[in-house]
């Protein structure tokens, strides 16, 4: 049994295939980023889904995508997760979640430039042959431009700043907890403190019809495109494609700033699971 999986810091898909590429299972656990997550939490978050467990022992081949693994050592801690799991796989593939959002949009010997802009954000220009990334993430706290975690670092912010409209500010705290002493736990003492902010990006795109929400929406969008699409020479000569749900239900708002920035939307995808099991089926399976 071969596994592909897309992981994000909030979500993570997993498809299972047989090795003729038919499809076993399909299920979702919560998000496995090894930046943020202990080996602990990891293991728990997969040993508590049914199907996982069900098939442990029949994995041969793991194919993990994820948020998180762009350096060797939240790698290794990932390795010895699964080693002791999928105790049949010999050694499992893992790779930063660029590769899916690559694998999944674009063909492979076609040129773009591929973002992702769901919980955290980063960008890559694919040249037909290979990836190149001229920015180096450094995470939520000072990147991730667009992302959901900087919406909702910015609402938190205006709020407690008395900058949001009172109209938009006592419909925000109908809907959330945003005393202090709640905030500060969830960022300080509590895993994932990124999803933990990210989720108050889903308000902003409820209310995304208010002035407010759009000048902050536009203001995140911006500074993505200015701070990574724009760093690629070529960025108006080919299309820029886009994985992950604030892309998804901002697409609209992406394809007026990118018109604006005289750049080529392409594909816009919530999840690249699909593709990239695509993706395996024509280039990495045996036929």
């Amino acid at each position: 049994m071969i596994l592909v999986v897309d992981s994000g810091s909030t979500k993570t898909d997993w498809i299972a295939l047989s090795e003729d590429g038919e499809q076993i299972f399909q299920t979702q656990t919560f998000g496995l980023n090894p930046q943020v997550l202990s080996n602990e939490i990891l293991t728990e978050r997969i040993i508590n889904n049914y199907e996982l467990y069900k098939h442990r022992h029949e994995v041969t081949q793991l194919y993990f995508y994820g948020a998180g693994c762009g350096t060797e050592k939240p790698k290794e801690l990932l390795r010895e997760v699964f080693k002791d799991f999928f105790d049949k796989v010999k050694k499992p593939e893992i790779m930063e979640d660029t590769y899916a959002a690559l694998y999944a949009t674009t063909k492979k010997d076609e040129a773009g430039i591929v973002c992702i802009i769901g919980t955290g954000s980063n960008c890559s220009m694919y040249n037909g042959e290979s990836i190149e990334q001229k920015v180096t993430s450094l995470g939520y706290i000072l990147m991730d431009d667009g992302s959901g975690n900087y919406y909702g670092r910015q609402l938190l912010r205006d709020f407690h700043f008395n900058k949001i409209p009172k109209d938009l500010a006592y419909e925000f705290a109908k809907e959330f907890d945003l005393t202090a002493e709640s905030i500060k736990t969830h960022l300080y003492k509590m895993p994932n403190p990124n999803t933990y902010l990210a989720q108050f990006a889903k308000f902003l795109i409820t209310n995304k019809e208010h002035e407010y929400c759009q000048k902050l929406i536009r203001k995140g969008l911006k500074l993505f495109i200015e701070h990574q699409v724009l760093q690629f020479e070529n960025a108006k000569e080919i299309p820029v494609h886009f994985v992950g749900s604030i892309a998804f239900y901002l697409q609209e708002e992406l394809k007026e700033l990118l018109k604006e920035y005289d750049l080529k939307i392409g594909k816009v995808l919530k999840r690249p699971i699909e593709g990239l099991v695509k993706y395996h089926k024509n280039y990495m399976m045996v036929k």
